[in-house]
């Protein structure tokens, strides 16, 4: 929106022909800028976030939208700590994906990328708000139920590789990948059509419930999204830049800019919505967070043909993801086999393990977080390290 007004205003000045008026309103020159409204885009998202959140935390509060999951106490075994946030406010992810729309919006030059991008977080954000709110009124952790929500999640995942694959300008995203540490990209070929689909699908469903699985200590999901949303600041402005793109050898992809400004607003309402968030948190960001950050991480690395870095740089979404599944798995395993489920950890996802083993949670939090940033420069890496 500013983006278009500078422009308005630049082109008004020049039809006038007062080099006055022209010299006067040159500095609405530098919103042509991606790093100058990506740096815009990040402060006004902190302040946002900031002002907000006390307000929105009250509201919470007030329609009682508290955490109250006994069972999940039980069933845990880590009744101290559940019983500590009892009541403590969840659906805080409305804050993040507030801030983050309006602020996307405000800065950014509209394109198809963007706008694929802010459609994908509102719908997993009302599908994450929908499971809040069934865990609130069931007074339970269960929530919606599971089929429901990857109905939705795959739903969405095959509308927007179907729209990339269907439109010739956005085809190559789905039809090339960058496969870390190789040179070039990689074309899929006439496999393309079931591969680059495949592949899509699995990143955007995928990134957001690693994401929502991350999401069980104060700071921790959040703290590793913003370590994840600095890499792809980096990934997308290289992505967007032919210069860059060229020098770097890696595909160029006209628009992707504009994503450098979305995930700047995300480091911002990420960072704003941590001061409320960090242990003790005075909030949780629920699954009406969680979901749609982790399926805009997925869309954005579809976007710029870096699916298989994003599995880098959230390596530990990705532990936290691969814990539960080969927990699970194991178990539904030596069930059937020998009548009674075994497991692998203590207890699934990751960061609960460790808890059991008696880390503290800070110290949990803390480890995992520079687990993230060794991940995040591996990530980084990939640009040159071919």
């Amino acid at each position: 929106m500013i983006y278009y007004l500078s422009q308005y205003l630049l082109s008004w000045a020049r039809e006038s022909g007062s080099p006055e008026l022209l010299d006067a309103l040159s500095f609405l020159r530098l919103f042509r800028y991606i790093s100058f409204r990506s740096a815009g885009a990040a402060v006004m998202a902190l302040v946002l976030s900031w002002w907000l959140g006390p307000r929105v935390i009250r509201w919470l509060k007030t329609l009682k939208f508290g955490q109250h999951y006994a069972d999940k106490a039980g069933q845990t075994g880590l009744m101290a700590r559940v019983e500590a946030k009892k009541g403590t406010p969840t659906m805080g992810g409305v804050l993040i994906v507030l801030v983050l729309d309006v602020t996307a919006l405000v800065w950014a030059q509209w394109n198809v990328l963007l706008l694929l991008t802010l459609v994908s977080v509102l719908v997993l954000s009302a599908l994450g708000f929908y499971d809040d709110y069934a865990k609130i009124t069931q007074q339970s952790s269960r929530g919606a139920a599971a089929y429901v929500k990857l109905l939705v999640q795959f739903g969405l995942a095959v509308l927007i590789a179907v729209y990339l694959w269907a439109v010739p300008t956005t085809r190559p995203l789905v039809s090339q990948v960058m496969v870390p540490f190789v040179k070039y990209p990689v074309a899929v070929g006439t496999v393309g059509l079931v591969l680059g689909l495949g592949l899509t699908i699995l990143t955007i469903v995928g990134a957001s419930n690693a994401v929502n699985l991350t999401d069980g200590l104060d700071g921790l999901a959040i703290g590793c999204t913003l370590i994840v949303s600095f890499v792809f600041v980096a990934l997308t402005y290289v992505a967007g830049n032919i210069k860059l793109a060229t020098y770097l050898q890696v595909p160029y992809v006209p628009g992707a800019g504009e994503l450098t400004v979305f995930c700047a607003a995300m480091i911002g309402a990420g960072l704003g919505f941590l001061w409320y968030n960090c242990h003790p948190a005075e909030v949780f960001m629920g699954d009406t967070g969680s979901l749609a950050l982790g399926g805009a991480l997925g869309l954005i690395a579809v976007l710029i043909h870096q699916p298989l870095v994003l599995v880098i740089a959230g390596g530990v979404f990705v532990a936290e993801a691969v814990s539960v599944i080969l927990q699970t798995s194991y178990f539904k395993y030596t069930r059937w086999r020998t009548g009674t489920g075994q497991r692998i950890f203590l207890m699934a996802p990751l960061h609960h393990h460790f808890e059991k083993k008696g880390w503290p949670e800070s110290k949990v939090v803390t480890r995992f977080l520079i687990l993230g940033v060794l991940c995040a420069v591996l990530a980084l890496s990939t640009l040159k390290i071919r």
